[in-house]
């Protein structure tokens, strides 16, 4: 299947031990929102990112490398495939200085210059093995697995999510859906998307929430998400205030909403395609270390995705990553400075 459309991918990336961002930080802290240090923690493996863009995705259309403003030392800013956007940029005034990556991420659509199709990755979600336009998209739709999920069962059921009844961002993605479409409509339309059998035993969750007049939830998946940016545009559009709502915080908090808000508007309109949910795997770095390791030495899976979530032996976690990634990644690539030293007089 040839892909006609260019397709870029979107990174956002904070270097948490900037002086000046963590000052201007500590002028909005309130302890209010989400502000621990596993939101911003920089494990320095950035530059395995990029190298596995151009080692296993050669075809990407752009990389747009979002930023509070600082960039870093070793990255080639003359490579004719990157756009660095700062916050500034694209982000409304209204909603700026930000800390959240809400509203980092329910604005994208708002870069100029970014392709209707793209790929939205965390960076802490890296390419282990080649992938093809068609692992993200087919026939201009999006590439999704659609399985139903008994995650939010105790969902309210007044359609509108109010902060007085929101308990986490998952459930108020989900109210926001159940006020907007009909479970039973949906289903009944797109069947074949929403139970196919490339999906496995991962799709028997599917049949058992049937009986269920509302969708409770999404099979999550904390891998490279392929997006429309028109779908964003929707999501806006007849969502303003809950979307407005969001990006006022300036961390997160669980009256928000979030990204999975978009991919869910895609699975309810039939916006995608089914695709196995085994292209990739989302690790626990602290609980499940050394399989993951393992998994990127032996490139086990196309995409995988390092999680960030505890206080553990951080050093001991990043010196092993980093040597997981330095054996299938060991040379700098074309997004690196490599014809001179950085300002230590070490390679970058």
């Amino acid at each position: 299947m040839k892909i006609t459309h260019p397709i870029d991918f979107v990174i956002p990336w904070v270097d948490g031990n900037d002086p000046a961002w963590q000052a201007e930080r500590a002028k909005y802290s309130d302890d209010s929102g989400d502000s621990r240090i596993v939101r911003f923690r920089d494990w320095g493996l950035l530059p395995y990112w990029f190298r596995g863009v151009e080692k296993f995705a050669p075809w990407v259309n752009k990389v747009h490398f979002i930023t509070w403003g600082h960039v870093p030392k070793w990255l080639n800013i003359e490579h004719p495939k990157l756009h660095i956007v700062n916050h500034k940029d694209y982000i409304p005034e209204k909603y700026l200085p930000t800390f959240s990556a809400n509203p980092i991420e329910l604005n994208i659509h708002r870069i100029d210059g970014l392709a209707e199709h793209f790929v939205y990755f965390n960076d802490d979600i890296f390419l282990t093995k080649p992938v093809k336009e068609t692992d993200f998209f087919r026939n201009s739709l999006p590439c999704d697995t659609a399985v139903l999920g008994p995650a939010n069962l105790f969902l309210p059921d007044n359609g509108i999510p109010l902060p007085e009844n929101v308990f986490s961002m998952g459930f108020n993605d989900i109210m926001v859906i159940n006020h907007r479409f009909n479970k039973k409509e949906v289903l009944k339309k797109y069947w074949y998307k929403f139970f196919s059998p490339k999906y496995g035993k991962t799709g028997i969750s599917s049949f058992l929430q049937l009986p269920y007049r509302q969708i409770y939830g999404f099979y999550v998946h904390h891998l490279p998400s392929a997006f429309r940016k028109s779908m964003l545009g929707l999501v806006w559009q007849e969502n303003p205030e809950i979307m407005d709502h969001t990006c006022q915080n300036k961390f997160r908090k669980f009256t928000d909403v979030n990204q999975w808000l978009v991919q869910y508007y895609q699975f309810c309109t039939g916006n995608f395609v089914p695709v196995s949910p085994g292209r990739g795997k989302c690790f626990d770095i602290f609980k499940e270390g050394m399989e993951a390791f393992r998994a990127i030495k032996k490139q086990k899976y196309k995409m995988i995705c390092c999680n960030d979530s505890a206080d553990a032996d951080f050093e001991l976690a990043s010196k092993q990553l980093h040597d997981a990634f330095s054996s299938i990644l060991p040379d700098k690539c074309s997004f690196e400075i490599t014809d001179k030293t950085d300002k230590n007089g070490q390679n970058g």
